[in-house]
């Protein structure tokens, strides 16, 4: 993973600066979706002075990328002011686009200080089974989406892999945290928190309607992603991803999260709409 969003400068120029990447191999050939967030930011970073840190990004993801094929990231110097500064970067293969986000950064600045409260009662990470543990019934393919990747997840209720569960409720919480310690850079800590951001959000959507990952037919697909970094957190140590699922509606589903780290603190906010299509799904009104 380190690898993957520790992208290369290119010796092209044009208007804009050019970054290259590869992509993590993918049982499916479909690149994921966090990966690119992460090398999108990293790419922007790239032209951006240490001290100024990512606050907010918002992307649309354009076509599905090819895992086998490397990425190129173009990067436009939109703005640069005393405080802020604001860029646009495009990923693309073979020349056409596959995700565009514009992210802005800001000098560490004192001010208004407060944060919504992270949910009590909830299980710790350590009184849930672990991600491998859950996987009973997966085609060995599936499972390696799982246990090839670099997180550790505890889903609380349970995961939705394979069943979605009896309770249908739009809302899940998830413990989640990189396996092994990275290196101490804030950069780092915050693209790969992008990462994570893309892994379960969609999942408070299907759960609100009882649907889990291997119901046959089911398609899914993320049409955009927002992120807002509140304060730094580590990634290799545990933090709770809270979300939930406001609306579901004409084939879209829109779901919110709140990452904190395990002391409480509120690290950062995301949304995501996806596209959702499940054969001869009833429509649910609340």
């Amino acid at each position: 993973m380190l690898s993957v969003i520790d992208l290369s400068a290119s010796d092209a120029r044009t208007t804009e600066d050019i970054f290259t990447g590869a992509s993590q191999s993918m049982p499916l050939g479909r690149v994921y979706g966090g990966q690119v967030l992460a090398q999108s930011i990293v790419a922007a970073s790239r032209t951006i002075p240490d001290e100024r840190i990512v606050h907010s990004m918002h992307g649309y993801f354009l076509r599905p990328g090819d895992s086998t094929k490397g990425i190129t990231f173009s990067v436009d110097r939109i703005h640069d002011g005393r405080s802020f500064s604001t860029r646009r970067t495009q990923a693309y293969q073979e020349g056409v686009p596959i995700f565009s986000m514009i992210a802005s950064f800001q000098d560490e600045d004192p001010g208004l200080d407060h944060q919504e409260p992270m949910p009590e009662g909830l299980p710790g990470p350590d009184e849930l089974p672990d991600i491998e543990s859950q996987l009973r019934g997966l085609h060995p393919m599936s499972k390696r989406l799982f246990t090839d990747r670099p997180v550790d997840l505890r889903h609380i209720p349970s995961p939705i892999y394979v069943t979605a569960g009896a309770e249908q409720v739009p809302r899940q919480a998830v413990w989640m945290r990189i396996r092994r310690p990275i290196p101490d850079t804030p950069a780092v800590h915050r693209a790969v928190l992008a990462y994570l951001s893309d892994l379960t959000i969609q999942e408070s959507i299907l759960r609100a309607h009882g649907v889990s990952w291997a119901t046959p037919g089911l398609k899914v697909a993320s049409l955009d992603h927002a992120m807002w970094w509140h304060r730094f957190g580590r990634v290799d140590e545990w933090m709770l991803y809270v979300q939930e699922s406001p609306s579901a509606r004409g084939g879209r589903g829109l779901a919110t999260g709140r990452i904190y780290a395990a002391d409480g603190t509120l690290l950062a906010s995301v949304a995501q709409e996806i596209m959702v299509r499940v054969p001869d799904a009833p429509e649910r009104r609340d």
